[in-house]
């Protein structure tokens, strides 16, 4: 009998052709999987971004196949779309608020007139700081001209805030983007909400105290910045620092070399600037194994409710661990000496940065994609932070909440090239990490481990001929899976059937490309988003459903 099931079968596939009978397409990789529709690929854009691109597409490809989903979500419902936007920033769930404020940009320019309002009226939510509006002045410039629906919406967004606090916002963030308070103001023109609007109205289009300005104090801080500018006593003008909790932005560049200077900021400085200059803190002496400022960093570290009101993102977290603990800059040529009380609280703040999860309470295997397209790229631009320690990372989150896990991570299928080479089984090696591990010891661990191409079925062939007993599998995985005999879901229906177990399989898309393995039309599988703050919520909840 000649078996034509070896060449056509709904069972069992070759992941470089299409399960017949479904709607999958090519993935990046020359492989098949299945297109995720514009409102995912939405979320996966606003979450993930597209900077630093991936193994398979350059930040310019990643970018262009992105934004056509965005325009598309903005034509079929922008007032969807808009709320969409918002709801993922103004909760901090994604790294990084840049795709946020294009998406936004977009629909306040291309959408219909409900979208447009909806958009400048939700700009207070999504800009929050002074940086975020030159953004989207950036951005929106991109799309069209200054409207007056764009020129009312700036000004509304610089006279809504209170006088003391725009003076903040005006000191602190004086050009980004090319971009300026003063080319801002010029163009919205705005009508000033209160004598002091129009003093600082005044100050970032002139750069000169207004008549006045000594005796308000909502200028007080401007005033200070004046004051420094005009010192040349450190002590004194630490003192001054001090006293009026002037932020960095204000204070001269030759002044940040001096500890005393770094240690009058430190008091109010805000926790993402703290998290951020904890190297150069360290680089100039004044975080030291035993001072009463490290004591301080790592008391605020360490208090969940300072980084939730903060809105501090895991990966700004993980990203200040693996370079603070590195002692060397990422980008420049700085080096210091850690200190390891410090390395161990970023450690506790990367879990606190996650929402409390209630434990799914079923067994799951946690697989991490260690193939050599998950080492490329940045994660939200991120230097050196890959998919690959990524995934690892957010693994470690649910594994610090389910206590029946396991590890395996996993490359090429048997007979082809890369993690079986390096000891493993078909591509498949088993990790004994653990969540009581320091988290930048399983990265460096995980980091290590050979690379080469992917077959993301091999979780669950390896599950079902060592027969053992999953509920719930999750994968981190850019998607890009192509080397194997059979596609993923296929070989997740060939485990049920064989174990009797209803096994379900979450897909952790670490990268924002268009494809995922999940079968949508089965209800066992889900696709999340990796490094937004909800996902280890939402995979107890599809576990335990």
């Amino acid at each position: 009998m000649f078996d034509f099931t070896k060449f056509f079968s709904t069972k069992t596939t070759p992941q470089s052709e299409p399960i017949p009978g479904t709607s999958q397409v090519p993935n990046s990789a020359g492989g098949y999987a299945w297109q995720l529709d514009d409102w995912a690929r939405l979320d996966r854009f606003l979450i993930l971004g597209s900077e630093g691109g991936t193994y398979y597409a350059s930040e310019r490809e990643l970018t262009r196949d992105n934004v056509p989903s965005v325009a598309r979500c903005i034509t079929a419902d922008g007032l969807r779309t808009v709320d969409r936007i918002v709801a993922i920033s103004d909760a901090g769930r994604a790294p990084k608020n840049d795709p946020a404020i294009f998406s936004l940009a977009m629909a306040a320019k291309l959408g219909d007139e409900a979208t447009r309002r909806a958009a400048y009226a939700a700009l207070p939510k999504v800009c929050r700081i002074g940086t975020h509006l030159m953004h989207f002045a950036h951005y929106a410039q991109a799309f069209g001209g200054w409207g007056r629906g764009m020129r009312r919406a700036v000004g509304a967004w610089f006279n809504a805030k209170p006088a003391a606090d725009l003076a903040l916002q005006l000191a602190k963030y004086q050009s980004r983007d090319g971009w300026s308070n003063r080319d801002l103001l010029r163009l919205a023109h705005p009508r000033a909400a209160s004598p002091s609007h129009d003093r600082l109205f005044n100050w970032a289009v002139a750069g000169e105290l207004p008549d006045g300005a000594k005796d308000d104090p909502a200028l007080a801080l401007i005033v200070a910045m004046h004051e420094l500018r005009a010192m040349d006593d450190v002590l004194a003008g630490a003192k001054l620092i001090r006293d009026k909790k002037l932020p960095r932005e204000c204070v001269p560049t030759q002044w940040l070399t001096f500890p005393e200077v770094w240690e009058a900021l430190l008091p109010a400085m805000p926790m993402t600037a703290m998290i951020r200059n904890l190297a150069t803190m360290t680089r100039v002496g004044l975080l030291t194994q035993s001072s009463h400022a490290t004591n301080h960093v790592i008391a605020q570290l360490r208090d969940p409710a300072r980084l939730a009101k903060a809105r501090v993102h895991p990966i700004a977290v993980l990203a200040a661990l693996t370079t603070y603990k590195s002692g060397h800059s990422a980008r420049g040529s700085g080096t210091w000496q850690p200190v390891a009380k410090i390395v161990d609280a970023l450690d506790a703040a990367f879990y606190a940065t996650f929402p409390l999860v209630e434990p799914a309470n079923k067994r799951m295997l946690l697989a991490l994609d260690v193939s050599g397209s998950m080492g490329c790229g940045d994660v939200a631009g991120v230097p050196n932070l890959t998919p690959r320690i990524a995934s690892a990372a957010m693994a470690l989150v649910t594994a610090a909440t389910e206590r029946d896990h396991s590890f395996v991570a996993f490359t090429a299928a048997a007979h082809g090239y890369g993690g079986q080479w390096g000891g493993g089984e078909s591509g498949i090696t088993t990790l004994s990490i653990s969540p009581r591990q320091r988290l930048d010891d399983v990265v460096s661990a995980v980091d290590k481990l050979p690379m080469g191409g992917t077959d993301c079925a091999l979780p669950m062939l390896w599950a079902q001929k060592h027969r053992v007993d999953v509920d719930t599998f999750v994968i981190y995985t850019d998607n890009e899976t192509w080397a194997g005999s059979v596609h993923p879901a296929q070989a997740l229906r060939a485990y049920r059937d064989a174990r009797g177990i209803p096994a379900k399989l979450v897909v952790v898309g670490m990268t924002s490309t268009g494809f995922s393995i999940a079968d949508p039309a089965d209800a066992g599988m889900l696709d999340v988003v990796g490094f937004d703050t909800s996902t280890p919520p939402v995979i107890a909840d599809f576990a335990r459903a």
